[in-house]
């Protein structure tokens, strides 16, 4: 005996859900605002050109997709898989480069008396000194001695003088330092 399909069963609702009102019948939007990100101008610029050549390149990406399916299987074409991956990693970073960018702020070096972004500084331990640039939040690179004010150093040592002594909690254990410089 065959069974009858209910036909309630495969309809998909058109229905968006409704936004939750208040009292003055505004929508609740639970989208927080979005985050600022510090960059130097020099890391801007660096992220715009990174971006501009995600951009030239793309084109280039969007043909070998298109050759590779005009190659017949896509099952088992290598080349389609390739040139598909390709493609949506230069759109995954577009897309990521492009939030970063709306969400830049440029932050000029304002003072050389207070440690901030732009300063470079030198710390000392007693025993060694340590030279480190303070770049923007997206711009850092502790091996080559760049470090943003949201490390463990950076939170420290922001908007400290000349002279302070800082205590550092970080992931291997507390340090103590003097600044000895910021320029």
């Amino acid at each position: 005996m065959r069974r009858k399909k209910d036909a309630n069963a495969l309809k998909v609702s058109n229905k968006l859900p409704q936004p939750v009102l208040f009292k003055n019948k505004t929508p609740v939007i639970n989208n927080p605002p979005m985050r600022q990100i510090r960059f130097t101008k020099k890391g801007y610029e660096k992220l715009k050109k990174e971006y501009n050549e995600l951009r030239k390149i793309r084109p280039s990406a969007v043909l070998d997709l298109k050759k590779a399916r005009e190659m017949g299987d896509l099952s088992e074409n290598g080349y389609y898989k390739a040139s598909r991956t390709r493609l949506f990693e230069i759109d995954r970073n577009l897309r990521k480069f492009m939030l970063d960018l709306k969400s830049a702020v440029i932050v000029e070096t304002s003072s050389k008396n207070i440690v901030g972004i732009g300063n470079v500084i030198i710390l000392s331990d007693g025993k060694k000194e340590i030279k480190y640039e303070v770049v923007g939040d997206m711009e850092a690179d502790p091996i080559n001695g760049k470090i943003s004010l949201l490390s463990p150093i950076g939170q420290a040592i922001e908007n400290k003088k000349s002279g302070d002594k800082i205590e550092i909690q970080a992931p291997a254990g507390r340090s103590r330092y003097q600044i000895l410089s910021i320029s």
